[in-house]
């Protein structure tokens, strides 16, 4: 046991020097939130899948294998294809239109994509990202206290302030240039986990063939795709809703903000690769570690998985405890700094967006007093670590209430589709449509954010009279597609009946198109 916590210490000194040698290249505020607009490609892709994968690709993907077999692949799907159509479509125009607006944030992107003079985008950017964002983080300090009870049989609480500190630590010292560093060591740290565990799986089993044997005695419903039942209206229904999750990718601000910190469109090109690369590889690794996991456990001696259920957690939440834990110490210990990765490489980034959003996009821009940069930094780091302890408070509060051995994946999916149903409805139109107006763009972004909460409420309802749809909705999995579409429809709705600055949309457009 002493050795995994050498490991865990070892891998936590690594993000604190990170963090310390990031803040000496913290001069102003930009390099703060966005490293400078300065980035390489290497730094931008592994940063940009690490944050959008968190511990629900380590914990919740690996665990939905486990549960469901290889219906989880249909997510592998969902997101291989987001993140595809992200990087080979939108990345190159939405990096011109950040760097012909001078873009810090992605609310600037999109109050100057409408040539807006309200601040009625930011308000709403900085609501829905405080709401959801301190849900996402919250999701990923519940998954630290959990990874620390599972490994290391420490108490979930000094586990989440654990995680909680260090993560702190590094982003406030390091800002957003520490936040991009770590991501690359974690994001490598978990992509060799998830090529080097499946296989481990497999060696322990026999191989491949033994894999599918072992599952197919187990349950033969874990072997078809479309679920136990085959191919039925509740699967396709389900199918649609876990490939959707993919529709996250699209706009999601976390992510999009790498975009406006690498340096050039050349570096796009040559990140577009990794990123789609990683994506595959990290998704097919994560589903495997689940059928591994449930096939070991299914043959081999139980004693591991006995010492996880004594502490009452769920089977499918831990697979990839379970399976890391009958690694020898050294590389069990490995595992740990892989699941905090996933952790912290989106809590972090996370953090430093929503700080970014409350100091740059609304408090610089509604003050009339100019602030010189060294404030705006300190103010960003204020605004980081209030944020966090909001995020602490709400995980310590869900803990207390539901328990610690919460889902994570349910947990982090509320909080991703907030986020993505705010902001990717717009970030589509926007760089596709023209006829976009600054109402329109609000009326989308609103619309978004409220139909998450109002579907996951209906999901949630015990009324007889909504029975049916409470059903389809829980069968999809997740709201996010519905709710993109309803800001989508309002968002041109709201446009077509008001007006568009036409020159300045044109200009824009025509300024795009001569960057080829």
């Amino acid at each position: 046991m002493i050795v995994k916590f050498i490991v865990i210490g070892i891998y936590f000194a690594i993000l604190l020097l990170l963090g310390a040698l990031a803040s000496r290249r913290i001069r102003d505020e930009r390099d703060y939130i966005v490293g400078g607009k300065k980035l390489g490609f290497w730094l931008v892709s592994f940063s940009a899948r690490a944050t959008g994968e968190s511990a629900w690709l380590i914990l919740g993907l690996s665990g939905l294998a486990y549960k469901l077999g290889l219906v989880a692949l249909w997510v592998v799907l969902g997101e291989t294809l987001g993140v595809a159509i992200c990087w080979l479509f939108m990345t190159k125009r939405f990096k011109r239109l950040t760097d012909r607006y001078d873009s810090s944030t992605v609310p600037d992107y999109l109050t100057d994509r409408v040539h807006s003079r309200s601040m009625a985008i930011r308000w709403v950017s900085a609501i829905a990202l405080t709401v959801f964002v301190s849900i996402y983080v919250s999701a990923q300090l519940h998954a630290t206290g959990q990874a620390f009870e599972g490994f290391l049989q420490v108490d979930y609480h000094i586990g989440v302030a654990v995680g909680f500190v260090v993560v702190l630590v590094y982003i406030v010292s390091g800002g957003f240039i520490a936040v991009v560093w770590s991501d690359l060591f974690q994001g490598a740290l978990m992509l060799a986990a998830l090529i080097g565990l499946p296989i481990f799986g497999l060696a322990l089993l026999g191989g491949p063939s033994e894999l599918f044997r072992v599952l197919a005695a187990d349950d033969p419903g874990l072997l078809n795709a479309f679920g136990p039942a085959g191919f039925t209206t509740k699967s396709v229904v389900m199918i649609v809703g876990l490939v959707a999750v993919g529709v996250g990718y699209l706009g999601s601000p976390q992510v999009f903000v790498r975009f406006i910190s690498i340096a050039d469109t050349d570096e796009i090109d040559k990140g577009r690769w990794v990123a789609i690369s990683y994506t595959i590889i990290a998704g097919l690794g994560a589903v495997f570690t689940g059928l591994c996991a449930r096939a070991v456990f299914f043959t081999q001696n139980k004693a591991t998985w006995v010492l996880l259920a004594a502490n009452g957690f769920e089977k499918s939440q831990q697979s990839f405890t379970f399976l890391a834990n009958t690694l020898p110490d050294l590389f069990a210990g490995m595992m740990i700094a892989v699941v905090l990765s996933a952790i912290m490489s989106t809590a972090d980034s996370l953090l430093i967006l929503a700080a970014s959003s409350v100091v740059h996009d609304t408090y610089r821009k509604l003050t009339s007093r100019v602030i010189d940069e060294h404030a705006l930094t300190r103010l960003s780091r204020y605004a980081t670590l209030g944020l966090a302890f909001f995020a602490l408070a709400i995980t310590y509060a869900v803990a207390s209430i539901y328990g610690t051995n919460t889902s994570i994946y349910w947990y982090v999916i509320f909080g991703w589709s907030g986020i993505a149903a705010t902001f990717c409805p717009v970030i589509i139109l926007s760089l596709v449509w023209r006829g976009l107006t600054p109402q329109g763009m609000v009326t989308g972004m609103v619309s978004g954010f409220f139909s998450v909460l109002a579907l996951k409420a209906l999901a949630q309802s015990h009324a007889s009279s909504l029975a049916a749809i409470t059903r389809f909705l829980n069968t999809l999995d997740d709201v996010l597609v519905i709710s993109t579409l309803i800001a989508m429809l309002l968002a041109v709705v709201v446009s077509r009946l008001t007006t568009v600055d036409r020159p300045a949309v044109d200009a824009d457009f025509a300024y795009v198109e001569s960057q080829r």
